[in-house]
């Protein structure tokens, strides 16, 4: 008889990406996703997943945690990526 895996603890972030104007976010485009990650996830991998999830793989920029909401600016581009905990 195969063993079951064991079930994963897994918790939600929601990742917006929008453009900014005078260094805040504007919201005349957005793009919106949900993920579900496990709750080991690191904060590098979780970064790596949101940015990946909103066609940002290889861009680089200044991140800031703010505990429970993370911001994303890329470099050069005036634009900023939220991804925030859902409760």
């Amino acid at each position: 008889m195969p063993k079951e895996k064991p079930e994963v603890e897994t918790f939600q972030v929601d990742v917006e990406f929008t453009d900014t104007f005078g260094g805040n976010a504007n919201y005349s485009w957005v793009r919106r996703e949900t993920l579900t990650l496990p709750v080991d996830i690191s904060d590098r991998e979780l970064m790596r997943r949101a940015k990946a999830a909103m066609g940002l793989t290889g861009v680089r920029g200044t991140v800031c945690n703010h505990g429970d909401m993370i911001d994303f600016r890329p470099f050069r581009s005036c634009t900023v990526m939220f991804v925030t905990t859902v409760y």
